[in-house]
């Protein structure tokens, strides 16, 4: 069976969970046995240095030691982002359409089509339709257009349903007929979709409201290898006192809450937290100069490690207790949840989505309001004063969903829908 996973970006370049995901489900893959996997991720000048590609194509191969993964090349100023479209249609008609040809893939797995464009499955249905098609969903973009988070603009509270009306309430610039046609077409171009990955019931909840058949999507958590090597115990100390974060320092992570929550600690308070962000640079100026601001404020409480490589997780992991998750959004299944797991580190998080789905409240990790500072000062004072209740969130964690279990699951569904659609095809002839 040949496999094609499409991502908007490769890890290498642009490190992120969606990302890192699909590079290891690919990677996975290659190693089974029947299983020839393809990897074609989007790259473009705003996270690469140079234009990928051969004169004539868009298509690059990724390194010359494994000819099976490839990069396509897409500038994000030709990328209409409301309507979630690539502008150069020749991307579809003739670029995306020769390179399904050569490879003739079995089965498309779409991890993301930011920055390609939905059109890309009706490219996939129109040149391959004995090919089975399936979208892991990641966020909620098709959805929202406020960078598919699901928060509103006005007053960034949370919002658990869209509809023309109310998304032309969070962009008044455009038409509530321009929403209700964006929605037309990302649901018309869902429609060449076999089925739907959900990795939380939550976000599934949320596409089943919205109008996905309750017969093409389901849950599948992410699948995850474990470390070769784990974190240490941390060294002893009289309170579990050193808090970490890791990912993408931005908004929508919560990175002004977790400032704010430190700079509100009560001054006998013993806590300490240890930044370890990438992607500082792509957010807006506004952002990054408030950011250092409260950072430089805080210093003494607060220190700010940069960008890491994936291998460097257990060594930073050994200096910590507790994981941070303090996102302002809905979140889906954050990877560093499962990290954290991995490493047996309990989680302070925020109490709604994926993070609640993910964190059991009072088992293996604690809940905090949602983008409330107040509140996460409080939970991080009554977390780091208590190292009988440390000890027992870390006993109570359990082992991340194994990425081999889930690469099975995942064949057994792709088995399903290519024969599905031979049996289909078929009948069509008869």
């Amino acid at each position: 069976m040949k496999v094609l996973y499409v991502s908007h970006n490769h890890p290498t370049l642009h490190p992120g969970g969606a990302e890192a995901y699909a590079l290891e489900l690919y990677e996975a893959m290659r190693e089974r046995p029947g299983v020839e996997p393809i990897l074609l991720a989007r790259i473009g000048s705003n996270v690469a240095h140079q234009r990928s590609g051969h004169p004539g194509t868009p298509f690059s191969t990724v390194s010359g030691e494994d000819p099976n993964q490839y990069f396509v090349f897409t500038e994000t100023e030709r990328f209409d982002f409301f309507n979630l479209t690539s502008r150069d249609k020749e991307l579809y008609s003739r670029h995306f359409a020769d390179f399904l040809l050569a490879h003739r893939p079995d089965v498309v797995h779409l991890q993301h089509t930011h920055f390609i464009g939905l059109d890309l499955l009706s490219t996939v249905r129109r040149v391959l339709p004995n090919a089975a098609v399936v979208y892991t969903l990641h966020e909620f973009l098709p959805i929202c257009h406020r960078d598919g988070q699901m928060v509103r603009t006005m007053n960034s509270e949370l919002c658990d349903e869209a509809s023309p009306r109310r998304c032309h309430e969070c962009f008044p610039q455009q038409s509530e007929q321009a929403f209700f046609l964006r929605e037309r077409f990302v649901k018309g171009q869902f429609e060449n979709v076999d089925r739907f990955i959900a990795p939380s019931a939550q976000l599934m909840d949320k596409y089943l409201r919205w109008g996905i058949p309750p017969e093409r999507i389901e849950v599948e958590e992410y699948g995850r290898r474990p470390p070769s090597q784990r974190a240490r115990d941390p060294r002893q100390a009289k309170a579990p006192t050193n808090i970490g974060f890791f990912g993408q320092l931005s908004y929508f992570k919560g990175a002004k809450v977790m400032l704010e929550a430190m700079s509100l600690l009560d001054e006998d308070v013993d806590a300490h937290l240890w930044l370890h962000g990438a992607n500082l640079e792509l957010q807006t100026q506004d952002f990054r100069d408030e950011f250092e601001a409260m950072h430089d404020s805080i210093k003494g409480r607060v220190t700010f490690r940069g960008p890491y490589a994936h291998a460097q997780l257990p060594s930073l992991m050994s200096d910590l207790h507790w994981v941070l998750v303090p996102s302002v959004w809905w979140e889906n299944s954050p990877l560093v949840i499962q990290e954290a797991f991995f490493h047996r580190r309990p989680i302070i998080c925020s109490d709604v989505g994926g993070m609640a789905e993910k964190v059991r409240d009072g088992v293996d990790g604690v809940h905090f309001r949602v983008g409330d500072p107040h509140s996460l000062a409080r939970t991080i004072e009554g977390a780091v004063g208590n190292p009988r209740l440390w000890r027992q969130l870390r006993d109570n964690i359990s082992e991340p969903h194994a990425m081999d279990v889930h690469a099975e699951r995942l064949l057994a569904n792709y088995e399903e829908l290519v024969e599905d659609r031979e049996r289909t095809e078929v009948l069509a002839h008869a």
